[in-house]
């Protein structure tokens, strides 16, 4: 069920979850978890009041915060990584475009059940548009999946390809960047502690020196790491990664590693004095998003340069003390691809379109939905169809977008129908994670991650204060303007 009023918030709470100030008690977990959190979770994405929909946000963040669920940064287990503390295994970024609530569970069922320590979620800039879900709503979606399955511990939420448009940075620049800063100042409101930089996109291959070539993004991804330290929670080290090869571009090289991180530190030092840099470097060694589609809309079979990946892992960590490099778009790799991420020492590794995939075409996938889907996107967004593109290239390439369009179709897919779908996701990411080494791995992180809670505002809503007390208080729990 939907909440429509604050009201009935409340009274649905009652007796199982009580408001204490900026934080919640949890008065029965049985009852939380049995189905609370799932009417929870459905109001704060379609309840159509925004301040209901804030509201059941908070509630269920600050109730996974009193069960222990605390969004947290993977910086120190980074910084391990780096010293040669910790390896062996690569840590899985998975972004959810839809079903996320439903997804998510999936993921944490066998977290719980191969005892893993670090696993992302994750969401690109493009993403949060296409698929409609702002990052406190992605945030609430998998925090109320972890109440649900009984998950205990940090979660790692990041912002994934945080990305600079190259077209709107030529145009403006200043208002191209203040956009991307806005948006992570938005993600780190909801609990975002580990913010992917791209600004990959305006390195200039055209320049003479691999130097000029990387200079604007070295300078960018300075600028928004400086703003980051200003306004990240006291107790708290964002992880912020940068990336030096627009992924589907030409592979990276470490030249361009070493030219873009030494330029880095020097506009980052410009910026304040001690300020920590980048935890990781994203690089391109031969994948692209999605994959390569073929005429009939299956996926060419990519060669990706594992001896570069290795190279730039090993550079990374040697020269410049970061966890190592991270591969972007691996989801529709071959199986036998996976375990060489670990042997080849690659610190993180995004997941992506492979769960879009198996969504669409799962066989509980209703064909009816499906096929009105198809048919919006055929209507709707037939500019995007490229000249040569076949049909079956055009709606692998474009049903991305239908995640937003049509979620709430999807949410209520019935029970048996997002059972069945569930438990091939969960097959799926075990078989992932096993490749990846990162089973048995909770020691690990319990060792040198430690979450903070970090105080969240109690909305309007339910605090009677107003707007600009909740804002007082934003500003006691964040280090803005210090």
């Amino acid at each position: 069920m939907v909440y429509t009023s604050v009201d009935s918030l409340k009274k649905g709470i009652s007796g199982i979850l009580q408001v204490d100030g900026n934080s919640v008690r949890v008065l029965n977990e049985e009852k939380l978890r049995t189905s609370l959190i799932d009417d929870l979770i459905y109001t704060a994405v379609f309840s159509p009041d925004e301040s209901v929909k804030e509201t059941a946000c908070w509630i269920i963040r600050r109730a996974g915060a009193a069960l222990g669920i605390l969004p947290s940064s993977i910086q120190s287990l980074y910084e391990a990584m780096g010293r040669g503390e910790v390896s062996g295994f690569t840590v899985p970024a998975i972004n959810l475009r839809g079903l996320t609530y439903e997804s998510a569970r999936a993921v944490f069922r066998v977290a719980l059940r191969g005892k893993v320590g670090p696993f992302i979620f994750e969401i690109a800039r493009s993403e949060i548009g296409y698929t409609e879900q702002r990052p406190a709503e992605y945030a609430a979606a998998v925090t109320a999946a972890a109440i649900k399955s009984g998950y205990r511990g940090p979660l790692f939420l990041q912002g994934d390809h945080f990305q600079v448009s190259a077209k709107k940075f030529t145009v403006d620049p200043l208002k191209e960047v203040g956009a991307v800063k806005d948006l992570v100042r938005e993600g780190i409101q909801a609990g975002f502690y580990n913010i992917d930089i791209d600004s990959s996109t305006v390195v200039d291959l055209s320049k003479s020196t691999v130097e000029d070539q990387q200079r604007d993004n070295a300078a960018i991804a300075a600028e928004i790491t400086a703003m980051v330290r200003e306004i990240e929670p006291r107790g708290i080290a964002i992880s912020v990664g940068g990336e030096i090869g627009e992924v589907g571009g030409k592979n990276s090289t470490v030249e361009e590693l070493r030219a873009f991180i030494q330029g880095y530190r020097r506009e980052l030092a410009t910026k304040g004095k001690g300020l920590k840099g980048l935890s990781k470097i994203s690089v391109q060694t031969g994948t692209s998003h999605g994959g390569v589609v073929l005429p009939d809309g299956s996926i060419a079979k990519v060669k990706l340069d594992f001896d570069t990946l290795e190279t730039l892992s090993k550079a990374a960590r040697k020269e410049f003390g970061m966890s190592g490099a991270v591969q972007h778009g691996a989801s529709t790799l071959p199986d036998e691809a996976f375990d060489n991420f670990p042997k080849r020492g690659t610190a993180e590794v995004h997941l992506a379109t492979a769960f879009q995939n198996m969504i669409y075409d799962h066989a509980f996938f209703p064909a009816d939905l499906r096929s009105r889907i198809y048919d919006y996107i055929r209507a709707e967004l037939a500019g995007e169809k490229g000249l040569k593109d076949t049909d079956e290239q055009f709606i692998y390439k474009t049903r991305k977008k239908g995640f937003g369009l049509f979620k709430k179709d999807m949410w209520n897919l019935p029970p048996d129908v997002l059972k069945g779908i569930g438990k091939e996701l969960e097959d799926k990411f075990y078989f992932l994670f096993e490749k990846l080494n990162v089973l048995n791995t909770s020691d690990a992180v319990r060792k040198f991650v430690q979450p903070v809670d970090v105080p969240v505002p109690t909305p309007p809503s339910l605090s009677g204060k107003g707007k600009a007390a909740a804002q007082k208080m934003k500003a006691e729990a964040y280090d803005e303007g210090e």
